[in-house]
């Protein structure tokens, strides 16, 4: 049997990258997985990918920016499968990456994918958890919650508010078996990883996209950047009954950059 044998919930933002090595791993232990993203087509490759190899899923597609829809996938995920037992809240956003002249629409949308709709999933999910005994609530946090980030100022902003919230909540239903943890990656190879590297807004370094990556991979302890699959681990150990005990912690992924 696999770690997560039995256990229904949801992954957003898992059509590509860290959520979708989450999806399949998480399926691949024996979990139903809700795989929860804006791209149609990534989506339903994802669930046929996890459905070719004997696990369960289907995917919900829409906006996490839309509130009632953030609200609404965690009924349709225990709706589908007769309960929910876990949530990893993985969405998120680079921000600005601008501070001076800052593009309020581009801090609202950070704001939004990374911490208003964490909250909205996470308040949705404690009712259902609790009508299970308890459960598991992964977030999304990130070594720019550890540490603060130059390079992106609001999204690092964003993500000390996640692992705040992550802790709050934690204290809050701890004795009801509801456990909040959160996964912090470092730089992960992902199109998330370029994603911030292309921001209309970064300082021009005159280097490619692809030669600054390795630059990270260069620069960390372990001489690489992370796998996606890694950070799957990560919260998957969490996210499952190995991590009975473990609430409230921020589980660094980041191959040692911010020890």
């Amino acid at each position: 049997m696999g770690r997560m044998q039995g256990k229904r919930g949801l992954i957003t933002a898992s059509g590509s990258g860290m959520g979708r090595a989450g999806a399949i791993r998480f399926a691949a232990e024996g979990a139903s997985v809700a795989v929860v993203d804006r791209d149609t087509g990534a989506a339903q490759a994802v669930v046929a990918e996890i459905e070719g190899a004997g696990g369960t899923a289907f995917a919900i597609v829409g906006d996490l920016t839309d509130d009632a829809f953030a609200r609404d996938i965690v009924a349709r995920t225990a709706d589908r499968f007769g309960g929910l037992d876990y949530v990893w809240s993985h969405a998120g956003h680079p921000g600005p990456a601008a501070f001076e002249d800052i593009e309020m629409a581009s801090f609202d949308l950070a704001m939004a994918l990374n911490l208003r709709s964490s909250t909205l999933i996470a308040s949705a999910a404690v009712p259902l958890l609790r009508a299970q005994g308890g459960g598991s609530f992964v977030f999304t946090a990130s070594g720019s919650a550890i540490v603060g980030s130059p390079f992106s100022p609001i999204y690092s902003a964003a993500k000390f508010a996640v692992v705040g919230l992550c802790r709050s909540l934690a204290k809050r239903y701890g004795k009801e078996n509801i456990r909040f943890n959160s996964v912090a990656p470092g730089a992960v190879d992902t199109p998330m990883l370029r994603d911030f590297q292309k921001r209309p807004d970064a300082p021009d370094t005159g280097v490619d996209v692809e030669e600054t990556i390795k630059k990270f991979g260069a620069v960390n302890p372990m001489g690489r950047n992370g796998r996606p699959e890694e950070i799957a681990s990560a919260a998957l150990f969490l996210a499952s009954d190995d991590a009975s005990y473990v609430n409230g912690t921020t589980l660094v992924v980041d191959g040692g950059m911010t020890a």
